[in-house]
């Protein structure tokens, strides 16, 4: 090894979860255990309480890396999207 060569180092990362594929997730994960996804939904996002979200399919873990202000803001942009007010 050469003391004046720099090495590289790679670390490999998770990939990035997206905010959708959180939110088809854990829509898909309640619905499989027959809740009410919007109603839940609502119920974590209002009160930050995780309880809302089943664990089924690790739903309530993947939805807790997401801040719940970029999940209102992505619900909010594809409600307006869909809707063409944009």
């Amino acid at each position: 090894m050469e003391l004046g060569n720099t090495q590289m180092f790679k670390v490999e990362t998770e990939p990035e979860t997206g905010v959708k594929v959180v939110l088809s997730t854990v829509y898909e994960a309640l619905t499989e255990k027959g809740y009410n996804p919007i109603s839940q939904i609502v119920g974590y996002i209002m009160s930050g309480d995780p309880t809302y979200i089943t664990s089924h399919n690790n739903a309530r873990s993947l939805i807790m890396k997401v801040e719940r202000d970029e999940l209102v803001e992505e619900l909010l942009t594809q409600y307006i999207k869909n809707n063409h007010w944009q």
